[in-house]
């Protein structure tokens, strides 16, 4: 028996933001990140609309790339202080991953980062608040997932939290949010939407639901991700990009993803690789290792008139290459002195990851650090 679990209410589609205007609370605490939502005036345009709504707002800026858990204890401060009844996590992933670890703080101060890491810890949510989710990035598809990522600086490791219990209320999916984003962004987290797409559709607790949203996703990744790159301003492609990761999101939040993710959350704590970046350097591999013990790979291949996993990876190899992105961990500049000295580190901590739970293939502590390597020097394995 499975269970699929989305957002209440998902409204998409150029200018869709104008359906903040029908939301009911008193204040909202608007979680951002830096300047480029206020300097494309999205935090404007939200704030206005929920005026509109009745609904005061107050602003909490300066969540990092990859949120840390300090930004995330200051954020429940200031939910405290403010109490609001409404929040709102616009922006990249990072703001909205922010928004709901402070949301989890905000409704029990007591939690500790490592026990919320564990399997489906959260307690039951809005005590105190409901939560909405606007993205300006096509990518990790928070928000309308269960997930989020929050890095300890000090122990170098990404921890994510996973629970239907943070699967946003409300999702506003419209991609004239987007137009503003720079090319390596544009590319680094459509390539994310990729690999959610394609680890949730091998995901060992797959189902024909989530399949259907998941390849969805990935046959608009490979129509329309050149396209964006290519015409940054052209907002059909963006909306179109927007959905692929609105919808393989909702694939991945219901089924899970793999140990592609596993091992990108490790190397995006520890060597700062962006981790749409991360996971288009492992993705390759992993199909390859995974590809032993599943032949979905293969119906995925036929998208692009391919018809088997091998050439499935070098299809995801040669989409990641047209858009700039680097093919190996030590083209992204990491020493190899540095590689060698957390090698073990790395893979210990991908092991223990929850996403490897639901790899297709479980994997052996000598399996991960094998495709570790062969990332770092940029070949292919033959595990």
């Amino acid at each position: 028996m499975a269970k699929f679990k989305v957002p209440k209410e998902i409204f998409h589609g150029l200018g869709s933001l104008e359906n903040l205007k029908g939301l009911t609370g008193k204040k909202a605490v608007i979680v951002i990140g830096g300047s480029s939502v206020k300097a494309n005036g999205s935090l404007e345009r939200t704030e206005n609309y929920l005026k509109e709504a009745g609904i005061s707002t107050v602003v909490f800026s300066g969540v990092e790339p990859d949120p840390s858990i300090e930004t995330v204890l200051k954020g429940a401060e200031f939910f405290t202080q403010e109490q609001p009844d409404v929040i709102v996590g616009l922006g990249g992933c990072s703001s909205i991953d922010a928004a709901k670890a402070m949301w989890i703080y905000y409704e029990y101060p007591d939690s500790k980062l490592e026990e919320l890491a564990a399997p489906f810890a959260v307690k039951p949510m809005r005590n105190k608040a409901y939560f909405v989710a606007i993205p300006s990035t096509s990518g990790t598809g928070t928000e309308v997932t269960g997930l989020s990522v929050i890095t300890d600086r000090e122990k170098g490791t990404k921890y994510p939290i996973v629970s239907h219990e943070l699967t946003p209320d409300v999702a506003i999916i419209d991609g004239d949010l987007c137009a503003s984003m720079p090319k390596h962004v544009t590319a680094n987290t459509g390539l994310d939407v990729l690999s959610h797409g394609v680890e949730a559709y091998v995901s060992n607790i797959a189902d024909r639901y989530n399949d259907a949203l998941a390849k969805g996703a990935i046959d608009l990744v490979f129509k329309t991700l050149p396209t964006v790159i290519e015409e940054p301003n052209n907002l059909e492609a963006r909306q179109a990009m927007h959905d692929a990761s609105c919808m393989a999101g909702m694939a991945f939040t219901n089924v899970w993803l793999g140990i592609v993710h596993s091992m990108s959350h490790q190397i995006g704590g520890t060597f700062g690789i962006p981790h749409g970046c991360g996971n288009a350097i492992l993705m390759p591999n992993v199909i390859r290792f995974n590809s032993k013990v599943t032949n979905k790979y293969s119906e995925l291949a036929a998208l692009s008139g391919r018809t088997s996993a091998e050439e499935f990876a070098q299809e995801v190899s040669k989409l990641r290459a047209s858009v700039g992105v680097v093919g190996s961990i030590k083209e992204y500049g990491v020493s190899q002195e540095e590689w060698d000295a957390k090698l073990d580190v790395l893979t210990q901590n991908a092991m223990d990851d929850p996403c490897t739970l639901f790899n297709p293939r479980k994997p052996k502590f000598e399996e991960i650090k094998a495709i570790f390597q062969a990332c770092y020097e940029g070949r292919a394995i033959t595990l």
